[in-house]
């Protein structure tokens, strides 16, 4: 028999490598999310100082076992599972149905933990609000909520480069439980940096690029450039060499991705930067999950400990559905790319 052509293990060697950069990307991401959110979950509320976690920890604020993640992961497995399935931001609202009213996709089958104006749109929904009218408009509607979810977006949207097209998804699967533009933008800021990060761009040179990337998208009339305002601190030269006590950790959408980002950039690895987060206090389980998700993409699997990963509560569960996904991605990828495997 004769041997295959080498073009044709040319083109198997570039499939491989195709499905195996969306794995690169979306593990780390997912799970250093995952990780940062279990670790903040046991002393969330409490302030700045009267803690220090070094480690894997239980029980505090909510009394759940050591490894228990929070709605930050149940709601981002949801998005995960729904993008799996081709699903649409109206699929994702009935899963977010499901965690509410069943505990769907918990570590232990109990919800305890969700934020008000994700309950608020929820509720909306079932007496029959249109979806992307669900979403708090007011300027308290500008939680953290808003972000903690959506990392997945930026697997699926590391080849669009329309910014433009790009803000259009993000936003209407940020709408429908946070719509205010302030959220919107904080949105794209956050699932932007992280595609730049997924191109090998440092955390600095992704920060400068998303900020190009909205002054030459949108005129300075625009809602999004008045509301890029709120977040000017991280686009400002010194950002990282600001001191501990002018990071706030609040569960305000700007502060929560101000700590993160800072987190990532005062520290030189996942465990430093995620610890960080954590013994900021306050929400500590959402500012230490977007930290995760950041450092994640930006130290990759290697940089995550064995140990956390392992600690994961209903890992097996978990393991699926981020495995189900950038398999998922991965198939279409190589299809629109060759034609198929």
């Amino acid at each position: 028999m004769k041997g295959r052509r080498m073009v044709d293990r040319w083109e198997d060697d570039d499939k491989s490598h195709l499905a195996l950069n969306i794995k690169w990307r979306a593990c780390p991401t997912l799970y250093g999310g995952i990780i940062g959110d279990m670790l903040g979950v046991p002393v969330e509320f409490k302030k700045r100082g009267t803690f220090h976690i070094d480690e894997v920890t239980g029980y505090g604020t909510y009394n759940q076992p050591p490894g228990t993640w929070s709605d930050d992961t149940s709601m981002t497995l949801c998005l995960v599972e729904s993008l799996t399935e081709n699903g649409s931001p109206l699929g994702l609202m009935k899963k977010f149905v499901q965690y509410e009213e069943n505990g769907y996709l918990t570590p232990h089958g109990k919800m305890f933990d969700i934020g008000i104006a994700t309950v608020k749109a929820i509720r909306r929904f079932k007496e029959g609000t249109p979806l992307a009218q669900c979403g708090g408009t007011s300027e308290y509607d500008n939680g953290n909520g808003a972000i903690m979810r959506l990392a997945p977006l930026a697997i699926i949207l590391n080849k669009e480069f329309n910014f433009a097209k790009k803000a259009e998804i993000i936003k209407r699967y940020t709408e429908i439980t946070h719509a205010h533009p302030r959220a919107l933008v904080g949105s794209l800021i956050y699932i932007e940096l992280l595609i730049r990060m997924s191109l090998n761009n440092s955390l600095e040179k992704g920060i400068e690029l998303t900020f190009d990337l909205f002054k030459r998208t949108f005129d300075e009339h625009h809602i999004y450039r008045k509301e890029l305002q709120h977040y000017k601190r991280i686009f400002e030269k010194g950002f990282f060499g600001l001191p501990e006590e002018e990071i706030r950790s609040s569960g305000y959408i700007v502060h929560t991705l101000e700590a993160a980002i800072w987190c990532l950039g005062t520290t030189s690895s996942f465990k430093e930067a995620v610890l960080r987060a954590v013994n900021l206090g306050d929400d500590t389980d959402t500012v230490a999950s977007i930290t995760g998700s950041l450092a994640g993409m930006y130290y990759k699997m290697e940089g995550i400990p064995a140990e956390w990963l392992e600690k994961i509560a209903r890992k097996e569960k978990v393991d699926e559905l981020i495995d189900g996904f950038w398999r998922f991605l991965a198939d279409k990828a190589v299809i629109e790319e060759y034609g198929g495997w």
